[in-house]
């Protein structure tokens, strides 16, 4: 509602206020390579090594705005034992409300968020060691996840939360997941039609981003294994059958991935990112 951002940090995740104070903060170790815990910026400035390429977590408030969801590197402030965790916080005042632990080395993580405020996925990135993808639940008491995919991406989840949409690691299939199963896939290679710039064979691949328009459509791009051609491509997707309407017009060209804006639109940023574009289906 405006009245906080949340930002998953190198030390800590922290919610801050409008004007910049900050509301709240939950300190864990740092995703340096040392994975001590840091106080102050003064306590690391000179080792360089350990800091200059970190890995880190990440953050999603709630649909709802009550909790925080986060996933961080253990142990907390207070805690012992270093494995990552996932936590979900009081949105008020950062209290950690449920915990559980990852099993993972991560290098990287992105949430997906879920109509269901008390639900949300989790992509994890572990470099060469894989990327599995966690489906959490938090029933005011306890919080459970489960693994839904050992090499796959989530991408987005529909309005309902019924279906889910993820990507396989090589990018080459998206797949659909209703009711614990995945009812149909669509592949990249052989269905895209060829990039009419395209002189040469090249592989054809999905984006690591993609979103849920309504219930039954999603928006799909190939803009990454076609980065070397001036415009991105995005693809209008019919998830009952995961079978390819067509490509997405646009009055003007676009650049990079078609990113969820909710209530049936998405967004694209302009080629030197200084500007955002708000699209709506006007078919």
């Amino acid at each position: 509602e405006g009245d906080a951002a949340v930002f998953a940090g190198l030390h800590a995740v922290r919610a801050v206020k409008p004007n910049g104070a900050t509301r709240w903060e939950v300190r864990h170790a740092c995703w340096g390579e040392c994975s001590q815990m840091h106080f102050s910026s003064d306590e690391y400035a000179d080792d360089v090594e350990n800091h200059r390429y970190p890995d880190s977590g990440s953050a999603a408030v709630s649909a709802d705005g009550k909790l925080v969801w986060a996933h961080v590197r253990g142990p907390l402030s207070g805690d012992e034992g270093d494995e990552e965790l996932w936590l979900v916080l009081d949105a008020v005042d950062g209290t950690v409300l449920g915990r559980v632990e990852t099993g993972t080395v991560t290098s990287g993580s992105y949430p997906v968020p879920h109509p269901d405020p008390t639900q949300m996925g989790l992509s994890i990135g572990e470099g060469e060691e894989g990327s599995p993808a966690l489906w959490g639940r938090w029933d005011g008491h306890r919080l459970s996840v489960e693994r839904i995919g050992e090499e796959r991406i989530l991408l987005a989840v529909s309005p309902s939360g019924r279906r889910l949409l993820s990507v396989d690691i090589g990018q080459w299939t998206l797949s659909l997941h209703e009711n614990g199963s995945v009812p149909a896939e669509l592949d990249a290679q052989g269905v895209v039609p060829p990039h009419p710039d395209s002189t040469s064979e090249y592989r054809v691949y999905w984006d690591y981003e993609a979103t849920f328009l309504d219930e039954n459509t999603a928006i799909a791009g190939t803009t990454e294994s076609e980065a070397r051609y001036a415009t991105a491509r995005h693809w209008s997707i019919d998830v009952r059958g995961m079978t390819l309407r067509g490509e997405v017009s646009y009055p003007f060209p676009v650049f990079g991935s078609p990113r969820s804006a909710g209530n049936g639109t998405w967004y694209t940023l302009s080629e030197d990112r200084t500007s955002l574009h708000l699209w709506r289906d006007a078919s």
